[in-house]
C-alpha cells in the first residue's frame, strides 16, 4: 500500500502559508523514521491531534483511540487516581497511523514501557522568556558549562519552537522523583549563579523576560517533544539534534523544515553516540551537592 492510501484526507494542506500537506508530513515521518525510531521505540507516546492542520484546534489525548489497527501496542499505566492505555511507539506503521489522525507533534514520555517509572534520561526544557532563540543559545550554553562541572554529557536541539532542550542520557535505576529533584536542583544552582538570565520560576509575571529553566519534563507522565518530531509552526520546522559548536545566537531554528529535510540530515548524526553515554544520576547528585 502506498502512503496517500494509508492517510485519511492525504491532500488536506495542513501549512497554508508554505501548502505543506498531510501526506508531505507522512513522507517525511516515512523517510525519517530510521532517525526517529531509536528515541520513540518502547516509549509512551500522548497524542496532540491537530485535524486541521497549522491554523485549526487541536486537542490532547493520552488515551489510546479505539480507532486504532489492531496489534497497534499499548501499554495500561496507573496513575494516583486513574489508568491510562498509552501508544507505544517503535513502529513506523503505529507512527504513520499517528499522522493520519493529525498528529503533527511526537510526544514522548522520559522511560520506556518496559520500566516507566525510571526514565533513562534526563531533560532541561529551555525556555526564552524573550521568544527569541538566541537567549535560548546563550542559557543552552550555560546549562553544557554547568553539565561540565559535573562531569555530565548533554545533548542538545532546537525544540522545534524557540526553545531548546538538553538530554543528558542516564543509566535506567532512578525514579522519576530522583530525576526531577536533580534537574530543579541544577537549575536553581544555576540560575543563582546567572539571575539577570536565567530563572526557575513558574510564574509568567516573575521571570521578568529572563529564560525559564523548566525541570518539570522530568516528573511522571511529562513529555517532551522527540528529536526529528515535527512542530505546528510556521514553516513546519522539526526538533534537530545538534552539536554544541552549532548552538550560537544566530542559528534559525526554523531552518530546519519540511522543506530542506533530505538536505538537512544528510550529514553525519550529531547524536550519534547518545546511547553510549550513559552516566550516573545518583553520582551527579552527590557532584552538585559538593559544589
Amino acid at each position: 500500500m502506498t502512503l496517500d492510501t494509508l492517510i485519511a484526507h492525504p491532500d488536506k494542506v495542513f501549512w497554508p502559508k508554505e501548502g505543506y500537506t498531510k501526506l508531505d508530513l507522512a513522507r517525511y515521518y516515512d523517510e525519517v523514521f530510521p532517525k526517529l525510531q531509536p528515541y520513540v521505540r518502547d516509549r509512551l507516546l500522548a497524542l496532540e491531534r491537530c485535524p486541521d492542520g497549522m491554523h485549526g484546534e487541536c486537542f490532547f489525548q493520552k488515551e489510546a483511540p479505539e480507532s486504532l489497527a489492531a496489534g497497534t501496542v499499548t501499554k495500561l499505566i496507573q496513575h494516583q487516581n486513574h489508568a491510562v492505555h498509552y501508544v507505544v511507539g517503535g513502529s513506523r506503521e503505529t507512527q504513520i497511523e499517528l499522522v493520519s489522525l493529525g498528529c503533527i507533534a511526537v510526544h514522548i514520555w522520559e522511560s520506556r514501557a518496559t520500566h516507566p517509572h525510571q526514565p533513562d534520561w534526563v531533560v532541561f526544557d529551555i525556555d526564552p522568556g524573550s521568544g527569541e532563540f538566541a537567549d535560548a543559545a546563550k542559557a543552552g550554553l550555560l546549562v553544557k558549562a554547568g553539565l561540565d562541572l559535573l562531569g555530565l554529557t548533554g545533548f542538545p536541539k532546537t525544540s522545534g519552537s524557540r526553545g531548546m532542550h538538553v538530554f543528558v542520557p542516564i543509566h535506567v535505576g532512578p525514579d522519576f522523583s530522583e530525576a526531577l529533584s536533580f534537574a530543579e536542583q541544577f537549575g536553581k544552582r544555576l540560575a543563582a549563579a546567572h539571575p539577570d538570565i536565567l530563572t526557575v520560576e513558574q510564574r509568567l509575571e516573575a521571570r521578568a523576560g529572563r529564560v525559564y529553566l523548566d525541570p518539570f519534563r522530568n516528573a511522571f507522565g511529562a513529555t517532551v517533544v522527540a528529536p526529528y518530531s515535527v512542530r505546528r509552526r510556521e514553516k513546519a520546522p522539526f526538533s534537530m539534534p545538534l552539536r554544541w559548536e552549532e548552538v550560537r545566537p544566530s542559528l534559525n531554528p526554523s531552518g530546519f523544515n519540511l522543506g530542506n529535510f533530505a538536505q538537512v540530515l544528510a550529514g553525519p548524526d550529531p547524536w550519534r553516540d547518545f546511547f553510549d553515554k550513559r552516566q550516573s544520576l545518583k553520582e551527579a547528585a552527590l557532584a552538585l551537592h559538593k559544589l
